[in-house]
């Protein structure tokens, strides 16, 4: 759970468009040279996430329920070098006015494993500090 100093819909477009997703929704470090959504029930995603070294790593889902500006429950699955997905786990996000700002809720769920749950969970706080980061940005100067 984050709480971010931003209105709840930008919060939540942050989730729905390439060009923002690509600016925090990968690990620091790492770029996002690819990413397409088709954000919709039913819709797919896809990010290209590129590490500084070269670590070349692929990610796709697609949108299970979509309530605008409230709540984006999708799957993630990483791809192997074949393309082909990986385990696939469930990922619900929601968005609450709180105050003036805006509580985001995360949760991850159906792991294969603790190491890959500990793993997701470590990227995601790096993550939602870019997304903090770059709401800031957004917002310009005070």
């Amino acid at each position: 759970m984050r709480v971010y100093d931003a209105p709840r819909m930008l919060v939540y477009q942050m989730w729905s468009t390439p060009d923002h997703l690509s600016k925090w929704s990968a690990p620091r470090g790492y770029t996002i040279p690819a990413a397409r959504t088709d954000f919709r029930e039913g819709g797919s995603w896809y990010a290209r996430m590129l590490a500084a070294d070269g670590e070349d790593h692929r990610v796709q889902g697609r949108y299970i329920e979509i309530i605008e500006g409230k709540r984006i429950v999708l799957t993630h699955a990483w791809l192997d070098e074949s393309g082909m997905p990986g385990h696939e786990t469930l990922i619900s996000v929601a968005f609450e006015d709180v105050d003036e700002k805006t509580k985001m809720t995360f949760l991850q769920e159906d792991f294969d494993s603790t190491v890959s749950r500990d793993g997701m969970a470590a990227g995601w706080r790096e993550c939602f500090d870019q997304l903090g980061e770059h709401l800031t940005h957004m917002a310009g100067p005070s």
